[in-house]
């Protein structure tokens, strides 16, 4: 039972962590013009992708500094989400199922 909350929590953080990345893409490619956001379904995609994604990267994008044009938030949330999260869940699991906290070693 355990197992199968912490994969279906794995899956959902990865998954966000691809909405991210999609939402980036999508926002350059719009700023582009290679997407034309007047058409219907694109800008549905974009809206979806954007209300997702919004809520954390949000802070993020208020703690960075001004770089001009460049948005860097995706890029942290996903590095944040791969070094720190991931390996910290597998912790928790493993500490759950086998009654031992290890420390994290990099």
């Amino acid at each position: 039972m355990i197992s199968a909350l912490f994969e279906l929590l794995y899956y959902v953080i990865n998954l966000f962590k691809w909405a991210v990345i999609l939402a980036a893409i999508f926002s350059m490619l719009a700023a582009f013009g290679v997407l034309d956001t007047r058409n219907r379904i694109v800008w549905t995609i974009g809206d979806f992708l954007y209300r997702v994604t919004d809520p954390v990267l949000r802070p993020v994008r208020n703690f960075l500094p001004n770089f001009g044009g460049i948005d860097l938030s995706p890029w942290v949330v996903v590095v944040v989400i791969q070094i720190v999260v991931l390996p910290l869940l597998g912790k928790l699991y493993a500490a759950i199922t086998y009654g031992t906290w290890q420390p994290l070693v990099f």
